[in-house]
Order: C-alpha cells, then structure tokens, then sequence
C-alpha cells in the first residue's frame, strides 16, 4: 500500500546518517521515520484484519497527509543541499495524492454518518412527540391541552 515509498526513502536517507545529520537534513530523517510509524499503524490494522472506523481511517490519514505535506515541502526546499533526488520528490507527490484521495473519502464517509445520526435523532424525536396527544411540538397539537374554566 504507502509502505513501499516510506521504507524505501528511509533506507535512501540512513546510507549516510553522519552527513545528513551534520548538514541540517535530519528533519527529513524525522519526518520519514515517523511517517514510516504511520503506515506501520495502517498496515497492522490491516494484516490483523481489523476494519478501521471511518473516524480512525480518517484522523490517521490525516497525519499521513500531513507528514507527506511536511516532507514535501522540506525536500523541495533542500533538495540541493540535501542531495534529494528529483524522483524521489516525485514518488512521494503520488503517494501523498494518494493518501489524501483516500482520506477524502474515509472523512466523507465519517460526516455521512454524522449526517444519518443526526436524522435518525431527528426522526425519534418527531416519533416520540407525535405519540403524546397532549403535548409535544404546538404546531401539531397547538400547545398544551387547556382544562375549561367556569361552569360546563
């Protein structure tokens, strides 16, 4: 899945652990190693067959986004300086891409299921108030139901 492009720009950045270090490209080391633990987080749920919730599908993609976002930006900026190659840049835009088109989608399905929520409360309420006929919504009933006053 994302595995491929995190564990192989690692293991392009570890080669020379020393230069990288000495020269301030080590945020891109940071940056990898933790978007490495993200899809590690991703391929485990998926390996131990455990369906993710749109809501942890989605914040954990959002992170994922997020560090390719970072990366992307550090690598361009130091690419030279670095010695980031250009494809290496460019593998990392499609699995960001990637990644966002399935965190658009894992967040659509979590407000699509805010949104059935919401209505299936909005129709136990309606339910609920249509069943007393002394009370409930005055625009059914016209208010509380009023005793007569004086004699009958």
């Amino acid at each position: 899945m994302i595995a491929t492009l995190g564990l192989a720009a690692a293991a392009f950045f570890d080669a020379s652990p020393a230069n990288a270090q000495a020269s301030g490209c080590e945020q891109i080391q940071k940056l990898l190693q933790e978007r490495q633990s993200i899809v590690a987080s991703l391929n485990a749920s998926q390996k131990a067959k455990q369906k993710l919730t749109p809501q942890a599908a989605c914040g954990t993609l959002g992170r994922l986004v997020n560090n390719g976002a970072a990366a992307l930006k550090f690598a361009t900026a130091n690419q030279d300086w670095c010695q980031i190659p250009a494809a290496f840049i460019d593998g990392m835009k499609v699995d960001n891409e990637k990644a966002n088109g399935i965190r658009a989608k894992a967040c659509g399905a979590v407000k699509q299921q805010a949104e059935m929520i919401r209505r299936a409360q909005q129709q136990a309420q309606r339910q609920q108030q249509g069943s007393n006929p002394f009370g409930g919504s005055d625009s059914v009933t016209g208010g509380a139901m009023r005793v007569p006053q004086g004699a009958l």
